[in-house]
């Protein structure tokens, strides 16, 4: 097959366009020449900015298209226009935000979605961006006969730019004293980049069209199990993992940037639990959660990835803040 991928070098779209080359794949890839320029040498490199230089896809066609990095409405119609009926099955990834707050224990496909205050609005803010996906959605299904959806929850991985998990494996891994936000209840759930992008491309090799959560493991799934997978994975003997109150990291100024894949404002949110019984029922396939926590390590020990959001504080910081957890304890 010849497969399209709009924004292929990064992350996500970076292992479906691997996988699809593993697989036999003829592979373009459309994107800003910003990252990943020098990967994917097997595949085609086509240079361009989605928001304005799309007639580049004109003229040429593809079996499928995958777009993995729209965020509004009008970023979905502008490449509709541009491949009209050229590029084949189309796979639009999404993501588990679409969903209203606070989503349902075990939300299925069909769970209430987020709405937009403004629906002209293309500012993508933390408040607008579930909203604005549900918006793509609905273009991608106006647009597209029998598309394919695609939401994930927390992608993990190698290669991860966002750092947000890497951040609890390496600090885990480095052993001591560990600050973790005693949030031990929340729902969290990932998907392994890598087992995404082989299981996206298989659903347009076989024409399969719905919409599915990539998620794993299955919930009920928390942050107390993440943390312990993760130190059962790779943490040295003697490391410590303290679980520290949310409301005096936040009196303290911590917030997720310096904790991440932490809701520092409310201590209540359930978090994320989405059902994946239906993407396993059409052939998703995941690693254990410890095989990529260990693998994820390896990866990042040969080759970091760079961490351009700072995510994850400094060591010296958060020394700073044990320091202070401790006299508060005394007292």
């Amino acid at each position: 097959m010849q497969f399209l991928i709009i924004g292929g070098t990064r992350f996500v779209g970076r292992h479906i366009a691997q996988s699809a080359v593993d697989r036999g794949h003829e592979v373009t890839v459309f994107h800003r020449g910003k990252t990943g320029s020098e990967i994917l040498p097997e595949a085609e490199h086509l240079l361009g900015d989605r928001d304005s230089e799309l007639e580049l896809l004109r003229n040429r066609s593809w079996d499928a298209t995958i777009d993995t990095c729209a965020y509004v409405p009008r970023q979905v119609n502008e490449l509709a226009d541009a491949l009209g009926d050229r590029g084949g099955r189309q796979a639009f990834i999404s993501t588990v935000s679409v969903y209203a707050e606070p989503i349902p224990a075990d939300a299925s496909e069909d769970a209430p979605l987020a709405t937009l205050e403004d629906p002209d609005t293309e500012e993508v803010t933390e408040h607008t961006y579930g909203g604005l996906k549900v918006a793509c959605e609905v273009a991608v299904r106006e647009r597209y006969r029998e598309p394919l959806i695609i939401r994930p929850t927390y992608v993990i991985g190698p290669n991860d730019y966002t750092h947000r998990f890497t951040y609890w494996i390496e600090r885990i891994a480095a052993g001591g004293r560990v600050i973790v936000p005693d949030v031990q209840d929340y729902g969290i759930q990932f998907i392994d980049v890598r087992d995404q992008g082989r299981w996206v491309v298989e659903l347009l090799e076989a024409g399969t069209s719905g919409t599915f959560h990539t998620v794993s493991p299955a919930p009920p799934f928390t942050f107390a199990d993440m943390v312990d997978t993760i130190a059962t994975a790779v943490a040295p003997e003697g490391t410590q993992i303290e679980w520290v109150d949310p409301a005096f990291l936040v009196a303290n100024d911590v917030d997720d940037s310096d904790l991440p894949l932490w809701v520092p404002t409310d201590s209540t949110d359930p978090g994320i639990s989405c059902n994946p019984s239906r993407a396993i029922a059409n052939g998703m396939k995941t690693r254990p959660l410890s095989e990529s926590v260990r693998e994820t390590l390896e990866h990042e020990l040969k080759d970091p990835t760079p961490n351009p959001g700072n995510t994850g504080w400094s060591r010296e910081k958060e020394a700073e803040m044990l320091a202070k957890w401790d006299a508060r304890s005394a007292r």
